[in-house]
Order: structure tokens, then C-alpha cells, then sequence
């Protein structure tokens, strides 16, 4: 059983990254939502974190960097105190545009580099400007007009913006067994991090033991299993229904919620849950003060059901579409 500590130092980069972090998507591409995710940001610095994860694509930038410049001049942290997440995004691969998407980002912000800067996805959309209509270019039928632009060549311009000083390190989400070997075979700098989707319902094991033998930081977004997802089909469980979490929840005289978190980060897994409520903000990083047993571990690891609900359907006829290897 690994011992979770505050922070995970990063073996393939610079410094460490918070255990906990808040998740800044809302609905996808509504810029509206800024001002939401603002509040929830000051609520959770004040909460004790240090780590917010944040994307071009969500629309939601502008209100971290207006809690980020609001905590550091009240003094309550300092910009060093804060590792910040940002995503290059689908329409961005472009070599050319992805230094130019992260200094958007930078802007919006507020801030003069990142910590961390991921390749959202593996598949390159129809080439776009920064003002993020349409979010996705579509095809007749739904699906993303597919770029031609080589993931190695991605990660080359990744290189350059952390060259460059914009990040301190890069890294990528969403990739698969092949896709990540391909990048270590040309990289010069070394993936810092890897985020995926997990859940008690969705382990992921094999892409993290993967990513974890080369050195890279683990992250998984939708720690919760996404239960408010508009997309959520009829009959799919919900873990916050499960008896095994509730019955370990009721021992442990924690919620639901803190014990599938600290499943997560006794995985040795960096979470980055989502809120806008302030009490859920405050709930989700009371997770230190509690250990789950190697019997109760191993409960929650066995109600895996391969059930990954993150799909990004827009992606399905793409040749870089990461989901139909094993792995």
C-alpha cells in the first residue's frame, strides 16, 4: 500500500505537483462558466490548495487567473505556491499554433508560465484561431475534421514552449500505449505527466503502470466517475450508489467522495476532482487524516468494471483515436 504524500515530486521535470487538485471544466466550451469556476477557485485556495488544472478548451481561464491575481495580492499565496495546469487543444496542433495557444492561455491566466502543459488529446481538429469558434469543427455527420499534423511534431513544439520558459513542464492526457511509446522515441524532454481517466468503475491500471515505468507523474481527472454527466445512459452505475464505498465510508466515518479520493492518491495518483460548491471544494482535500487498509484497498480495486465514460465520441473515425487499443 503506498503511503500518499502532499505532493508527488516529478521525476521527469521540475518540482512536485499537489496531490489535490480542483478540476476547472463546467460544460464544455461555455465561457459563461468563468465566473462560477472564479468562485470556486478563491473558495479553494482559501480551502488549502495549491494545484489547479485548467484547458484552453474549457472556457473557464479567465476566471482562475482572476482568483489566482486576487489570492497573491491579498497575500494569501504566492504565485510559487500554486502549480497550474493548462491543455493544448485539438485545433491548436498545428506546430505553429501551440506556443501561440499556451501564450493565450498565459494571458488568461494571468501568470508568466505554467507548471505543467498537457496534450489535451491525441487527435489533431481542423486548424482554428484562439477564438475558440467553433471549440470542435465538425463534419456533416458529428465528428472532428481531422488535421495532418504528426504527434511527434506536436511534442516538438511542446519542447519549444518549455525551452522557451512559457512552461516548467509538458506532458500529455489521453494517450495510449503506442502513442506514448512514440513520443518517447523522439522526445528530447521526457513526458513529466500523464492524466487519464479514472474511477473506482474505471482502473486504467495498464496505461498507468505503463506511464509510471517511465518515470512519468500520474493524474486522474474524473475521480468520481463523472455521476452528473449530461451523457450519463440509463442503468450505468453510480458509484456514490455503490454499498461497498458506502459501507467502508460509514467505518471510516468519511464520505462517499473522500473514500474513493483516497483510494486514488493511496494509488499513488494525483486527483483532480470538480466542484463549484464550497463545502464539496472543502470536503474533497479533507483526505490526509484517514488511511483505507489493504483489505478495503482491495475491495474498491475489485469493483473495476472497464467502465470509462469519458469517450470523446467526436473522435471515433480519427486515425489517432486513442481508445480502440487494449491499452
Amino acid at each position: 500500500m503506498l503511503a500518499p504524500a502532499l505532493e508527488v515530486p516529478i521525476q521527469n521535470g521540475t518540482g512536485s505537483i499537489p496531490t489535490v487538485g480542483l478540476g476547472t471544466w463546467t460544460v464544455f466550451g461555455e465561457q459563461g462558466n468563468a465566473d462560477e469556476v472564479e468562485k470556486a477557485c478563491l473558495a479553494a485556495i482559501d480551502a488549502g490548495y495549491r494545484h489547479i488544472d485548467c484547458a484552453w478548451c474549457y472556457g473557464t481561464q479567465p476566471g482562475v487567473g482572476r482568483a489566482l491575481e486576487a489570492k497573491i495580492r491579498e497575500g494569501v499565496i504566492t504565485r510559487e505556491d500554486m502549480f497550474i495546469t493548462t491543455k493544448l487543444w485539438d485545433t491548436h496542433h498545428n506546430p505553429s499554433l501551440v506556443s501561440e495557444e499556451l501564450k493565450d492561455s498565459l494571458t488568461t491566466l494571468r501568470t508568466d508560465y505554467v507548471d505543467l502543459f498537457l496534450i489535451h488529446w491525441p487527435l489533431a481538429l481542423q486548424d482554428q484561431d484562439m477564438s475558440g469558434k467553433p471549440i470542435a469543427p465538425l463534419d456533416a455527420d458529428g465528428k472532428g475534421i481531422p488535421a495532418e499534423h504528426a504527434l511527434e511534431d506536436v511534442w516538438k513544439a511542446m519542447e519549444e514552449c518549455h525551452r522557451a520558459g512559457l512552461t516548467r513542464n509538458i506532458g500529455l492526457s489521453n494517450f495510449n500505449k503506442k502513442q506514448v511509446d512514440r513520443i518517447m522515441k523522439i522526445c528530447t524532454i521526457k513526458p513529466s505527466n500523464m492524466q487519464v481517466e479514472v474511477s473506482p468503475y474505471f482502473s486504467n491500471s495498464r496505461i498507468l503502470d505503463h506511464c509510471r515505468q517511465l518515470g512519468m507523474t500520474l493524474t486522474a481527472y474524473a475521480p468520481l466517475g463523472a455521476p452528473n454527466r449530461p451523457w450519463r445512459e440509463t442503468g450505468e452505475p453510480n458509484v456514490f450508489e455503490d454499498p461497498v464505498l458506502k459501507e467502508i465510508a460509514t467505518v471510516k466515518r468519511k464520505t462517499t467522495a473522500q473514500v474513493i479520493l483516497r483510494f486514488h492518491i493511496q494509488r499513488g495518483l494525483v486527483v483532480i476532482p470538480k466542484s463549484i460548491r464550497t463545502s464539496r471544494i472543502q470536503e474533497n482535500i479533507q483526505i490526509f487524516d484517514f488511511t483505507l487498509t489493504d483489505d478495503e484497498m482491495s475491495k474498491i480495486a475489485a469493483l473495476d468494471k472497464n467502465l470509462r465514460v469519458f469517450k470523446e465520441s467526436i473522435g471515433f473515425n480519427h486515425k489517432e483515436y486513442p481508445f480502440n487499443e487494449p491499452f
